[in-house]
Order: structure tokens, then C-alpha cells, then sequence
């Protein structure tokens, strides 16, 4: 079959077309590298390349599944199966997680391993700070996990940076939170890409595996991957070299988190033959926003040239307007949104107010609550943060691997059944001393005579369960479509009487309800799991890990209301609205305040470039003139971002007055920008 390319523009097409070697696609924002993407993959497909050998890896689950639509739709609604197989279409960490679970006993894991979340990674580190301080409070757990993750990343412990106790408790307990982890079979998101590199390089049969398997490798987001990453991607295309990957240096803004702009930028020195495409045309913003974006990044000097242009026309000028405080600030954004909104009955949903900080969420929600707007802020609690979702994972990870302490201690006394915290604590610390697990633990008699005949009688009690519930597992007949999980879970939750557990413990009968019926959704999940494993068991731990990866996936199934969004900056990347706000453009904000000791700066500065290329047709920018700092109104200075935004494309609004004419409006916003520049000068 043939794949229509007449849609696509010339350099869109042409990296559509360039299917064999390294190409590198700069793709700035609104340019449609999701399109050449699915297309190319489409193409492959339509050429005769094995569906199975083509590789393609992004960094949420969302946009995976995006792209497999996609090339579903340009192959007349067929996903590219072949009888072998399908494109794998997945984040880095679903496609180590799979690739792991298949050579797993190579590292001395067996495939039922578990992964652990944030959370989990946090228990952990909570009982060996505990073990390993002295009197006071030791450091924070969740600064040392993210220490943590950067070291066991590549960076060197004099560049961490942040809590310096954190830092050097991450030093102190690495080996102890590495082999805590292996001892449990357990796996935390950085293992994942740690061992699966580990892998490759201790192991070439496997390595040479892979490669037999992604002939045609293709990387979404390519500026976002870190050392680790850019490693794997290497010694997977570093034979057969048939590697696209797609990004834009531009928009890279998550150095915090490990990732190297580099990768991007010198993508050449791997790949000297590579060859270099730029997508360029934009289809999201008028070219008002667009000459203001390009304008703004050329001040960075670690870059690849990129001018975007788009054929929407100019559009109106951006607006900038200055405000006494925070509350003014938010008042404003309101009335302008109400303004826009009724006269031309624009959806709430075609609104969006960035923001740097997640704290600055807090005067726009109350004044868009007084206003009777509906808006929604991103980011708020995941549906798996909630207690009956992750009490259903622990007793799901303990039905596969019952050494995973963290997820046995958290449902052993739920629903109650005798195993008081107490007594829990005691068993930890037993276990502890004889360098077993709790459930080994447990099952020791030696370790039971220790206890009081009611705490020997529950452990027993609990045993028996679980040990029927795996039973039961084992014994599961999965129909032809794999099914067979989401009634064995259950019928294993309702003999323990879990689900009258959360019915009783809500004073609402109706939220009690809401509590218990999320667990047949989650049930559920285990049957939709994309597995291939025919063993209950194995299919259970794989189903696992698609939801341990996948925690977005109960958001999107809900319609969003016609709401006005609330976004941080960094959480925006890949999004457009119509209407943009931007507020807090100050000084301490946007930049940080500790950009320029951490070399930052031009990371900063992308930030604020991607906040302004997610407007499609108008934009308004914002700074307070002083701002609340710990109870107390401190001073606050206009951005100097706002100084290299071209002052033609800028109209300045006066407080509590009309707009200024243009001529006046643009002379005076030069030198206010120019003062605010040369003040940050000195």
C-alpha cells in the first residue's frame, strides 16, 4: 500500500522520506514532528520493513499511544500487526521494563520483578535514614531520593546540587538502597534504564538480541534524554545505524532532572554520517508570537539556528501590563478571560494561565472561585495516589513477590486482622536483623515464638491468605483474549472484605461507593494490560508494570469540563491553547532565583520561550511590583526576559486606564525594559 504524503511540507516530507542511516530532525514548536513521526513509521511499514523491528520511543505514555493511533489511521485503521508482531511504540522506561523481564536472570533478578514508584522509593529511604541517623532530624527523604537519582545517574557527588545533607545521606546509603532493592526482586525507574544498560554492556548476546529486533529505531523529545539514555539508544543503532531522532534543543527544560542538551547538540559526533533536517513552519501561533519567540532565544548561545514562521498571519500584539501585587494580578487575568469569553462566547477551555511556580496557582484559583469560573490546575492528585489505588497495587505486587516489604507492611492490618502496627514494626525489625524479608519473616516459627499468641495467630491467618490467593493465581484460566485477572482480583478483594472496608470507613455513602467501584476500574486494567505472557502470574507482574508507568492513564479517560487551565510552565511542554496568560514574569521567579549560581540561565530562558510558543492566537504577559515572601511584601522587578521581546510586538496596558495608543505604548515599554535591564546590569 502506498502512504499519502501530500499533506506534508517539503522538509516534513523529506524526513518522511530519508528512512535508512542517522537523520536528525530539529523540529521547533508547533512544526508537526508528531506527524513525521507516525508517518514515517506508516511509510516503513508500507515499504515491507517487519512491523516488529520498528522502535519508537517517546517520554509519556499519552504520546505513545497518540502515535500508535496515528499510524492506525494512515494504515486504514490497521495497527501494522503482522503476524510476528507490531511497531513497539513506548516510553524508554516500558521498553526497558520489557526488555528486562526477559533477561532478567542475567542480573540475578527473576521476571516477576516489581517496580517501585516515587512512594515506594520513599519508604525505603525513610528506614535506612532512620537506621543511619544520629539524634535530630535527618534529611529530608525526598531531597535525598532525588540526590539519589542524580548520582546514580552519572553526576559526580561534588556537582549535587540542592540540600547539601541530602546530598551526602545519597551518598552515604546507595549501596544499601541498591541491594535493599535486589534483595525484595524489586526495581525502582532509574534501575530500569540502569540495568538495562548493565545489560547491554555485560551481556552482548542480549545486546545483539535487541538489535536484531529495532532495525529501525526512532526517539521522540530527543533534547529530553539523559546520558543514560543517549547510551542505550547508541549501542542499540550502533551496527545497523538506522537511527531518527526528533527534538528541539529550544525547548529543553529538564536539566533539574538529568537531562543533557547536549545530546542534541553534538548528535553528530556519534553520528558524523547523520543526516540534519529542520522543520521550521509553524501551525500553531500567528507570526506575531512567532517573531517574539525567535527573537527571545537567539540570546541563548548553546543553540541550533531555527527561525519559526507560520502562514496564520500577524495576529494582535502582545500585551504586557505591570500590577501592584499578586491579588491585582489574578483579578486581572479573571476579568480579561471574562472579557474575551462572553461577547464572542469563547469555551473556558481555550484558556490557559502559565506560571512558573506550582504556589502561584494559589490568588488565581481564588479569583477565578469568586468569579464562578470553572478551571482545573494539572497536576493535582493522581488517581493511583489515592489510598484504595495503591492499597489494589500492594496486594497485587504481594500476590506476585511477597518479599516486597513495602507493599505487604502497607496492606498487612487492611482491612484489620490483628497486625497492629506495633507488631508490624517488630516483624520489620526481626527481619532486619536476620537479613530476610518480612514475609520470610512471617513464615519463620523461630520468629513467631517471639510474639504474643493473638500476633502469632494473625501472621498465621495472613500467611494462609495470601498463600490461597497465590494458589488461586496460578490456577487462573485465561480466555483466548487473555482475560481472566479482573475476576480472580476481585473475588480475592471481596473474601478479605476489603471493598466493605472502604465502604465503612466513609462517613459519605456515596464517596465510599466512588472508593470501592474504583476498584473494579483498576481490575479491570489488569485485563486491558498489552501483554504476551500466557501464565497468570507473569501476565499479572507485566500488567503491573504498565500501570506502575502508566499513572496518567485514569486521568485521560475523563472528559475534561469546559474549564480555564491552571499549568505550570514546565508541565506545558506539548500543549497549545488559543489563549495564554503568563503571570509572575519577575525577577527570582522567571529567571529563578538560583539559576545564575547553577548556570542555569539560558535553561531559564527556554522556559520562557516554550511558555510562549504554546499561545495560538493571543498572548498576555504579566509581573507584580511587589510580591508576598514568607508572610512579609517584598519589592519584585520585571523579568529581563521581558527586555529581549521586540517592543514592536509588544503593547504595554495601563493599569486602570484605556490602553495607550500604540506609538505611546511601544516608546514607553522600551524604556521601561531598557531601565529594568540596565538595573540588572549593576
Amino acid at each position: 500500500m502506498r502512504i499519502d504524503l501530500r499533506g506534508l511540507n517539503t522538509q516534513q516530507r523529506l524526513a518522511v522520506e530519508t528512512t535508512e542511516g542517522p537523520v536528525l530532525v530539529l523540529a521547533g514548536a508547533g512544526t508537526g514532528k508528531t506527524r513525521v513521526i507516525t508517518t514515517r513509521i506508516a511509510r516503513l511499514i508500507a515499504l515491507g520493513i517487519p512491523p516488529e523491528n520498528i522502535l519508537g520511543v517517546t517520554f509519556t505514555n499519552k504520546a505513545a499511544r497518540e502515535m500508535l493511533e496515528r499510524v492506525r489511521a494512515l494504515l486504514n485503521g490497521r495497527d501494522g500487526r503482522s503476524p510476528r508482531g507490531r511497531p513497539r511504540l513506548s516510553t524508554f522506561l516500558s521498553w526497558a521494563a520489557r526488555t528486562l523481564r526477559e533477561f532478567a536472570p542475567l542480573l540475578g533478578y527473576t521476571p516477576d520483578f516489581v517496580i517501585y514508584d516515587e512512594a515506594d522509593q520513599i519508604g525505603v529511604l525513610r528506614g535506612l535514614l532512620a537506621r543511619n541517623a544520629s539524634r535530630g532530624a535527618g534529611p529530608d527523604p525526598r531531597a535525598t531520593a532525588a540526590a539519589l537519582s542524580l548520582l546514580r545517574n552519572g553526576t559526580a557527588p561534588e556537582r549535587l546540587r540542592g540540600d547539601a545533607a541530602a546530598a551526602e545521606a545519597a551518598v552515604k546509603i546507595r549501596k544499601a538502597y541498591e541491594q535493599t532493592l535486589k534483595a525484595r526482586n524489586a526495581m525502582d525507574f532509574d534501575d530500569l534504564l540502569l540495568r538495562t544498560l548493565q545489560l547491554f554492556r555485560e551481556h552482548p548476546q542480549a545486546l545483539q538480541s535487541c538489535r536484531r529486533r529495532h532495525r529501525y529505531v526512532m526517539v521522540d523529545e530527543y533534547q529530553d534524554t539523559n546520558p543514560i539514555q543517549f547510551e542505550l539508544v547508541r549501542l542499540l543503532c550502533e551496527e545497523h545505524r538506522n537511527l531518527c531522532v526528533v527534538g528541539d534543543d529550544d525547548q529543553s527544560i529538564y536539566g533539574w532532572r538529568g537531562a543533557e542538551t547536549a545530546n542534541i547538540l553534538q548528535f553528530e559526533r556519534s553520528f558524523p554520517e547523520a543526516k540534519v533536517i529542520k522543520l521550521e513552519q509553524n501551525y500553531r501561533s500567528t507570526n506575531t508570537i512567532l517573531r517574539a519567540a525567535n527573537a527571545l532565544i537567539r540570546h541563548n548561545a548553546a543553540r541550533r539556528e531555527k527561525a519559526l514562521w507560520s502562514s496564520r498571519g500577524d495576529g494582535p500584539p502582545i500585551r504586557l501590563r505591570a500590577f501592584p501585587n499578586e491579588e491585582e494580578e489574578a483579578k486581572a487575568a479573571v476579568a480579561a478571560i471574562k472579557s474575551a469569553r462572553f461577547p464572542k462566547k469563547i469555551p473556558f477551555s481555550h484558556f490557559a494561565i502559565l506560571y512558573r511556580t506550582n504556589t502561584q496557582s494559589r490568588p488565581l484559583e481564588a479569583a477565578l472561585r469568586r468569579a464562578g469560573i470553572r478551571y482545573h490546575v494539572v497536576g493535582g492528585q493522581s488517581f493511583f495516589d489515592r489510598r484504595e489505588a495503591r492499597d489494589f497495587l500492594a496486594y497485587m505486587r504481594i500476590a506476585v513477590n511477597p518479599r516486597d516489604d513495602n507493599a505487604l507492611l502497607r496492606v498487612a492490618n487492611t482491612p484489620a486482622r490483628g497486625l497492629s502496627e506495633k507488631t508490624m514494626q517488630r516483624l520489620l525489625a526481626a527481619a532486619h536483623a536476620r537479613g530476610i524479608s518480612v514475609w520470610e519473616a512471617m513464615r519463620s516459627e523461630a520468629v513467631r515464638t517471639e510474639f504474643p499468641a493473638r500476633a502469632r495467630n494473625a501472621m498465621k491467618g495472613f500467611v494462609e491468605m495470601l498463600e490461597q490467593a497465590r494458589a488461586e493465581l496460578e490456577a487462573v484460566r485465561l480466555n483466548a483474549e487473555g482475560k481472566g485477572l479482573a475476576e480472580w482480583a476481585r473475588n480475592w478483594l471481596e473474601r478479605i472484605g476489603y471493598p466493605a472496608e472502604l465502604r465503612r470507613l466513609e462517613k459519605n455513602p456515596e464517596a465510599g461507593e466512588n472508593r470501592a467501584r474504583n476498584l473494579l476500574d483498576l481490575a479491570e486494567e489488569l485485563d486491558r494490560a498489552e501483554t504476551e505472557s500466557r501464565k497468570p502470574a507473569a501476565r499479572l507482574a507485566e500488567a503491573l508494570s504498565e500501570l506502575a508507568l502508566d499513572a496518567e492513564r485514569k486521568e485521560e479517560k475523563e472528559p475534561a469540563p469546559d474549564a480555564v487551565t491552571l499549568i505550570t510552565i514546565h508541565s506545558c511542554k506539548g500543549l497549545e491553547f488559543p489563549h495564554v496568560l503568563i503571570v509572575g514574569l519577575e525577577e527570582g521567579l522567571l529567571p529563578h532565583a538560583r539559576s545564575e549560581a547553577e548556570g542555569a540561565l539560558e535553561e531559564e530562558r527556554r522556559l520562557f520561550y516554550v511558555a510562549v510558543t504554546r499561545a495560538m492566537r493571543s498572548l498576555r504577559l504579566s509581573y507584580c511590583e511587589s510580591r508576598r515572601k514568607h508572610g512579609r511584601r517584598v519589592p519584585a522587578r520585571p523579568s529581563r526576559f521581558l527586555a529581549e521581546l521586540p517592543t514592536e510586538l509588544v503593547e504595554r496596558v495601563q493599569a486602570k486606564a484605556a490602553p495607550a495608543p500604540p506609538e505611546q505604548g511601544r516608546a514607553w515599554i522600551q524604556a521601561m525594559l531598557a531601565a529594568a535591564a540596565g538595573a540588572e546590569e549593576k
